[in-house]
């Protein structure tokens, strides 16, 4: 599942920043200095002061995701283009198996064009496969390996009624709520007798005749940049309402519905987990979001003086879609991971996760393929504001080993990344509030809130979520590789770890519903902030004074 899709939509009126929620002091702060009180990844000042006239050169980062919009007017210029295969003669030139593969690949596709997006939830289909063994089962007449088999499918069954409740009772609340805000929206037109919004107008609306205004009028008067009349302003709040209401219709229509299945469009035999060469080439896929905003925090052109400054200068972005509206499934996974490490990728960036991996395995030997041929994969911990130390995240760097002890069984990837997600404030409330975090499985922290990037159309827009987190290092990632060409990706890795800024005598709200305060080295392994800055001075301390490298 996509990983930035948070907490939507808590308070009536989400985009008159009800919640009290501060913005954050300019569009690019992740890009800038990490000081006592602010959080930053100090990218601007390391291509300041650390790589002025290094050389260079280009690196291939993998974005396996739901689409990237190739042509975007920020990324069209840092695409990777596959350099042996001529585009759209039908004809797989370089032989690799997949046919014009331009900018990447599509596994969720077909030959004719056609794309899944929307797709069930990995319990779901859990459910569903159980669903029909057990459905009309009698539990006395089964073997005792059935009935293990049946207890889990009355597990699962549970599990998805309880969710398509709370979507139903969800979808309900936010019908009304919209409703309710309309309705406002209907009494500050008339109060304000003009269309204009001014911050005069706001401040002589007429509170004893509209007491309900009241809730909204404190806060249209800290709005920045007036809206040019209410009906913009109107359109601009209810569209955050109907993504509301859309995210829990496709909830019960789609993810948690055991009778939907597209699976049947893209055509493979599903369960053949060693077929790999299906799907088509269609990098943008249905819904692009995602993946273009991953893409532009990697490496938007930082030099054309349009839209926004990615991370990484020498970056070659390579689109790999594997991920649906729903939960990504374990072929694809492993697929589009060999697919990448096969044409150059050193970098690849996961921004997706789920609670259920039933084909690990097959995920597994890809990583350990990666490992193999020294790629470095970035995976954002997830948005559940959970303990990944105590509850499942799939993937992950820990590989199943079957046959041995149990005191044995946890062996880790060696090329593997797991980041958490920050606020902009580098105080109690420095974390994300929706962020994964875990003292054995997170490995550190980066910005993940307010994070404007590049979306479809040629447009920009601010997004959240340790989806945004995991790209960021990536990006750092891809500068390291790209000026120092010659460290693995094991020394790479290590290098943003032991590098990673740790404030002192910071404590800061775990996430969840606690009030819990803990230091950053009790919720990540590197006990830390990514620090482009810092990585870069390791390296030369480490590696290249010690003739390492």
């Amino acid at each position: 599942m996509i990983q930035w899709k948070v907490g939507l939509l808590s308070a009536t009126l989400v985009l008159l920043n009800l919640q009290g929620t501060a913005q954050p002091p300019s569009k690019d702060w992740w890009l800038g200095s990490i000081t006592d009180s602010t959080v930053g990844t100090n990218v601007e000042k390391a291509y300041a002061e650390l790589l002025q006239g290094r050389t260079a050169q280009p690196v291939i980062v993998a974005i396996i995701d739901a689409g990237v919009q190739a042509d975007h007017e920020d990324l069209k210029d840092v695409m990777w283009t596959n350099p042996d295969e001529i585009p759209n003669n039908g004809i797989d030139d370089d032989g690799n198996g997949y046919v014009d593969d331009i900018h990447g690949w599509n596994f969720i596709g077909n030959p004719n064009g056609e794309n899944v997006n929307e797709d069930t939830y990995e319990l779901t289909r859990l459910y569903a496969a159980l669903r029909k063994k057990y459905e009309n089962a009698n539990p006395d007449k089964l073997t005792k390996k059935q009935k293990k088999e049946y207890e889990q499918y009355l597990e699962y069954k549970e599990k998805i009624e309880k969710e398509v409740d709370k979507a139903k009772r969800n979808l309900e609340q936010y019908r009304q709520m919209r409703q309710h805000v309309s309705d406002l929206f209907d009494q500050l037109e008339e109060a304000l007798k003009t269309e204009n919004i001014t911050m005069d107008s706001i401040h002589l609306l007429p509170l004893d005749k509209y007491p309900q205004l009241g809730q909204i009028v404190s806060r249209l008067s800290h709005m920045a940049d007036p809206y040019e009349n209410v009906d913009s302003l109107r359109k601009d709040v209810l569209k955050q309402f109907d993504r509301a209401i859309d995210y829990y219709e496709k909830k019960i229509k789609y993810h948690y519905n055991p009778d939907f299945d597209p699976r049947h469009i893209v055509g493979d035999n599903y369960n053949d987990l060693n077929e790999r060469y299906y799907g088509n080439n269609d990098v943008e896929g249905p819904d692009a979001f995602h993946g273009t905003h991953v893409a532009g925090i990697v490496g938007a052109n930082r030099h054309n003086d349009i839209g926004i400054k990615g991370i990484a200068d020498h970056v070659r972005i390579m689109s790999v879609r594997a991920v649906p509206d729903g939960d990504e499934r374990d072929k694809d996974v492993a697929n589009a991971i060999r697919y990448a490490v096969d044409n150059g990728a050193k970098v690849i960036n996961m921004s997706f996760g789920k609670g259920y991996s039933p084909q690990k395995e097959a995920v597994d030997k890809a990583v350990k393929y990666a490992e193999k041929h020294d790629v470095l994969l970035i995976h954002a911990a997830g948005n559940d504001a959970s303990n990944n130390d105590v509850v499942d995240n799939f993937p992950n760097d820990i590989y199943i080993r079957k046959g041995l002890c149990k005191a044995f069984k946890r062996k880790k990837a060696k090329n593997w990344i797991e980041v958490g997600a920050l606020n902009y404030t580098l105080d109690e409330n420095a974390i994300a509030p929706f962020s994964n975090y875990g003292k054995q499985n997170v490995d550190i922290f980066a910005p993940g809130m307010f994070i404007y990037s590049t979306v479809p159309h040629n447009d920009y827009q601010n997004a959240q979520g340790t989806s945004m987190a995991a790209p960021v290092v990536a990006g750092v990632a891809a500068v390291l590789r790209s000026y120092f060409p010659e460290l693995s990706a094991q020394q790479i890795k290590e290098a943003i770890l032991q590098s990673a800024y740790k404030p002192k005598d910071l404590k800061v709200k775990v996430p969840g519903d606690s009030e819990e305060l803990k230091t950053l080295d009790e919720l990540c392994t590197s006990g830390g902030i990514v620090d482009l800055y810092g990585a870069i001075q390791y390296i030369l301390t480490h590696y290249y004074k010690n003739n390492k490298a």
